[in-house]
């Protein structure tokens, strides 16, 4: 017999053999896998056990009870009916505690927990590791050096731009509704609230709400929005490998390469000008440098620049931040109006008395819109536009009903609850601008639209002054009503938006 007949056996006989260890280390794997899994969820129960929930599947969680889009409901129900904080089950060992008590989240924003690596993570493709998603003592430079951008020096002249942005929506509004009086709001707002930034934080000259090309990049926000928050709800797509290969990552990915080929442009654009001659000293000679500015001649304590990287993140951050949460609550507030004209009226009674016949607002006149504010106000405590935020538990914590919960569980501050909280709001489904009148009293955690604590929305202000703005000026040009065949829902993604738009029909006023 041949040498070679006889090692073939032994060559098969070989591979069998890898086959079968390759077999057994996989199963050995795949059972510690098990056991890890197994002991997590274990301690999880143990962990959770305090902060009671309705029953879940010990696979699929809670996640049957919210099979369509409309979650806010259903959990408003838990708010009513599981005292300051309950469990959330996603899946068997994933689970969350929902917070929407002033006194509890109070304690958690006084504390320095980071960020929920396991939701947050999924923005970076997005937004990149900018002032969102920081920790530690980067974030801190970070904060301190972009906090002179919001300096009331720098933002009173916006003022100004915030109106002509306004204008020029208002002007393509009266073309629409000479045609129907039905208008879906949210993507017109959407389109003034970015023209608003480009304006204020990027210097851009001229508006950007007659450019259609803007219009994919407001569409990938959206869709980056939509694929952001299933992906979090999504057991398969927790690793990226499998994220990316999927449809809704590749999706995700051109989504991504969108918006970042526009914040790249405005990079460019700005590098460009402040490279003419003169353009460099002229900037630098400004008492107060704008956003961009900042990023661009910005020193780490180092004495390094950021970082090309850095800096794309965080004018990321900003692009996104600074117009989609706006735009959410202009809309809102919108709509709150239209579904209450006593309100409504009462508004416009002001900005009259205010403004006349006219449209030029100034930045005295902010603090000269009592009503306003408070409707603003109580539409941001109906529609807050970041339904929740979560934390890493990185210590053990206490609260003050004495339940505690140690290192390492996820919370998520559900400011969506905390808002229509009955133990917090009486009748909290009611729009009642009153409970913001000057004298009246609250918790000092019971509004909270921004955040709070040292991680708070950093132009809170700027978003405040742009709704006031906004709503003013379009109340002095339309009278609103809503759509009655087609009432907006609510549903929570990074920004609140609703499910089928929000409608109104506008009459214009003479």
């Amino acid at each position: 017999m041949s040498v070679s007949a006889l090692s073939t056996p032994r060559a098969l006989g070989g591979v069998s053999g890898l086959l079968q260890v390759a077999s057994l280390l996989g199963l050995v794997l795949l059972l510690l896998k098990a056991a890890q899994l197994y002991l997590r969820r274990q301690w999880l129960l143990k962990a959770l056990q305090q902060f009671p929930s309705p029953p879940s599947h010990w696979l699929y969680g809670h996640m049957q009870e919210f099979q369509d889009e409309t979650e806010l409901q259903p959990l408003l129900k838990w708010v009513e009916k599981y005292p300051s904080a309950c469990a959330r089950w996603l899946w068997g060992t994933k689970a969350l505690v929902l917070i929407y008590d002033p006194d509890y989240i109070k304690v958690v924003l006084g504390r320095s927990d980071p960020k929920s690596h396991d939701s947050y993570r999924m923005l970076i493709p997005w937004i990149g590791k900018g002032l969102l998603v920081l920790e530690g003592q980067t974030w801190f430079q970070h904060r301190r050096m972009l906090t002179p951008a919001f300096h009331y020096d720098i933002l009173k002249p916006y003022v100004g731009l915030m109106a002509d942005s306004v204008r020029v929506m208002l002007d393509k509004w009266e073309e629409l509704v000479s045609l129907d009086s039905h208008l879906e709001v949210l993507g017109h707002v959407s389109l003034m609230t970015l023209d608003t930034i480009m304006k204020c934080a990027f210097s851009h000259q001229g508006s950007i709400q007659t450019d259609r090309k803007i219009q994919s990049y407001i569409q990938a926000i959206k869709d980056l929005s939509n694929l952001s928050f299933s992906r979090v709800r999504n057991i398969f797509y927790q690793n990226d490998i499998i994220y990316r290969l999927s449809p809704e990552g590749r999706w995700s990915h051109r989504a991504c390469q969108l918006t970042h080929q526009h914040t790249d442009e405005v990079i460019k654009m700005r590098k460009a000008h402040l490279q003419k001659e003169g353009e460099l000293e002229k900037v630098r000679s400004k008492r107060h440098l704008d956003f961009l500015d900042i990023l661009l001649f910005a020193r780490m304590e180092n004495g390094s620049s950021l970082s090309d990287r850095e800096l794309r993140a965080e004018v990321d951050t900003f692009m996104f931040e600074g117009h989609d949460t706006t735009a959410s609550g202009i809309s809102w507030t919108l709509y709150a109006l239209a579904s209450h004209p006593e309100h409504q009226q009462r508004c416009r009674e002001e900005i009259q008395s205010l403004l006349g016949d006219g449209t030029s607002i100034t930045w005295d006149h902010l603090e000269q819109m009592p009503y306003i504010t408070m409707c603003i106000k109580e539409a941001l405590r109906l529609y807050p536009p970041v339904p929740f935020i979560f934390r890493d538990l990185s210590k053990p914590i206490t609260f003050p009903d004495g339940r505690s919960l140690p290192a390492g569980v996820p919370l998520s501050l559900f400011f969506y609850g905390l808002h229509h909280n009955p133990k917090v709001w009486p009748n909290p489904e009611v729009f009642d601008p009153s409970r913001f009148a000057l004298g009246s009293s609250q918790h000092s955690h019971a509004f909270l639209p921004f955040s709070g604590g040292s991680r708070n929305c950093i132009g809170k202000q700027f978003a405040m002054n742009e709704m006031k703005v906004a709503v003013a000026l379009t109340l002095l040009r339309f009278e609103l009503a809503p759509d009655p065949s087609r009432v907006p829902v609510p549903i929570p993604r990074v920004v609140l938006k609703s499910k089928n738009g929000i409608h109104l029909q506008l009459r214009k006023l003479l």
